[in-house]
């Protein structure tokens, strides 16, 4: 679907070993990827390591067209499977080739661009969502009352051997209580968690 004239451009050929990240959530693209030969993952990167997947991509494959062609940053993470060879491109004689376009097969690249975003997007806040929503069923069913009649949490582990009880990083379980203090879910110091809302919890844990 892309300009064939896109491959007579000057591009610097890479060779990427496995394991390397070609990709950041959020990164502002200064290039465009072409994947020649090799697979790719994509994800969500938690302390260095592509726990959660969204799926594998082969060559060849535009691998972050979509991206710069809404000139939004990229959406997820993309670490090397095996060794790839991939041409870099960049963004500027990308959008250029593209510009030369008739306006109505930019259009429709441009719509499939942003759907394409869209279920990148939405992929990525289930796993945001379903670490918070694991991160709340610990808390309630290790919830018990405190003297007032209140519910608590004492962490009798520590929070990397929760995390790894829970599947995510603890990178991952200490964002989620972050963010569920910012909520006012939980408040607390050391090693003792309040629940002043159980009810919200229990609707973020699917109880």
């Amino acid at each position: 679907m892309l300009p064939s004239t896109l491959f007579s451009l000057p591009a610097d050929t890479e060779v990427i070993a496995p394991g390397e990240v070609l990709r950041r959530r959020n990164e502002v693209l200064t290039s465009v990827l072409h994947l020649e030969s090799g697979r790719v993952l994509r994800g969500v990167l938690d302390d260095g390591f592509l726990r959660h997947q969204l799926g594998a991509v082969e060559g060849p494959f535009w691998l972050d067209a979509a991206s710069a062609l809404m000139g939004m940053p990229f959406p997820v993470d993309m670490v090397a499977d095996t060794r790839l060879q991939v041409r870099r491109l960049p963004i500027e004689a990308f959008r250029r080739s593209l510009a030369a376009m008739p306006a109505g097969a930019r259009g429709l690249l441009l719509d499939m661009a942003q759907g394409y975003r869209q279920q990148s997007e939405l992929a990525v806040s289930r796993l945001a969502q379903d670490a918070e929503s694991r991160c709340a069923q610990w808390l309630l069913k290790h919830a018990e009352p405190d003297p007032s009649g209140a519910m608590q949490v004492t962490l009798h582990q520590r929070k990397r051997l929760i995390a790894a009880q829970l599947g995510i990083a603890p990178e991952t379980f200490s964002r989620v209580l972050r963010h569920l203090r910012e909520l006012g879910l939980i408040h607390g110091t050391g090693n003792v968690l309040n629940l002043p809302q159980p009810r919200a919890l229990q609707s973020m844990a699917g109880c």
